[in-house]
């Protein structure tokens, strides 16, 4: 089954899970798209089951906290910020829910977290300014980017290179195997006061980059040349919420969600609308993401939402 205008205007929520008391901050697929993890404001960890359409189990990080949870590419572990006592990223056994590893070191809350897509690395950007880079492996740090002001980050779909949105106003891309020499690429956008850049993610292709902001419009960039191909808007966010837009796997359509509970969804050639989608979300959509391998995709804000196509293209 092919996404194509009409199929994605014909989703519709499937299943709502109530099992969270206060929002969902994160959510992530695994690899092989057969279940998804979100981490909570309450502290708990849901693990669901994508084919069957139910919750698997539930962990807790009340001490610290969870934001930010990421698969790694090893089946049953996951990384996730703190958002409580200390800035430490955790290194998570789902299978025994034991601490594999700590990555201490940043000195601020981390606001940014991306597992590399064909390794066991990852980077973090910190409200500390700095971009670290880490491996599974090993507790120490394996690169440091002090950077001019809050970062958002994230690694290519081939692991190569890595894009960091620095102070709501330029991306940097850097080749990870010589990221100490600097970017070898710099993209300045137009600083927009009225808003901070919240998320930064690739498409699958690696031809586009999308940039999230807490304002009521988010940027497509050419990969390559940093030339802004579309600015989209018209999403409700009058609260300035950090609301998760997306890619669908095959690069063709963006989406994000919006204060009142509503799904838009573009085709990111054309720039046009192409779906409002309804989820009766009773808060803001605060994270939102297509599964990986099949064709459904999942939203959240205190609720989980699963939804599937009701037509066949």
């Amino acid at each position: 089954m092919k996404l194509t205008d009409s199929v994605l205007q014909s989703f519709r929520v499937a299943k709502v899970f109530r099992k969270n008391s206060d929002k969902i901050n994160c959510f992530d697929f695994s690899p092989n798209g057969e279940t998804v993890i979100s981490s909570s404001d309450d502290d708990s960890i849901m693990l669901y089951d994508c084919q069957e359409g139910k919750p698997k189990r539930t962990l807790y990080s009340k001490k610290y906290g969870v934001d930010l949870i990421r698969y790694t590419h090893a089946a049953n572990t996951v990384v996730y910020s703190s958002n409580k006592i200390d800035d430490t990223i955790r290194y998570l056994s789902l299978h025994d829910n034991k601490y594999i590893r700590y990555f201490p070191e940043h000195s601020k809350r981390v606001v940014a977290l991306s597992m590399s897509p064909v390794d066991d690395t990852f980077i973090s950007g910190s409200l500390d300014k700095t971009i670290r880079l880490w491996d599974l492996r090993s507790p120490n740090c394996q690169g440091l980017m002090h950077l001019q002001g809050k970062p958002v980050c994230s690694f290519d779909p081939e692991g190569l290179i890595f894009a960091a949105g620095v102070n709501s106003e330029m991306v940097k891309l850097y080749d990870l195997r010589s990221f100490d020499k600097g970017p070898f690429a710099t993209f300045k956008m137009q600083y927009d006061r009225t808003c901070e850049w919240t998320g930064l993610k690739f498409s699958n292709d690696g031809k586009l980059i999308l940039i999230s902001t807490n304002g009521s419009f988010i940027r497509l960039i050419d990969a390559f040349k940093g030339v802004v191909m579309h600015t989209f808007g018209g999403h409700a966010n009058s609260k300035a919420v950090t609301l998760e837009a997306s890619f669908t796997p095959d690069s063709q359509f963006i989406m994000i969600g919006s204060e009142d509970g509503k799904i838009h969804v573009w085709n990111g050639e054309s720039g046009i609308k192409v779906a409002v989608l309804d989820g009766k979300h009773t808060g803001p959509i605060t994270c939102l993401q297509f599964n990986p391998k099949f064709m459904t995709f999942a939203s959240a804000c205190s609720n989980m939402a699963f939804w599937l196509p009701t037509i066949d293209d």
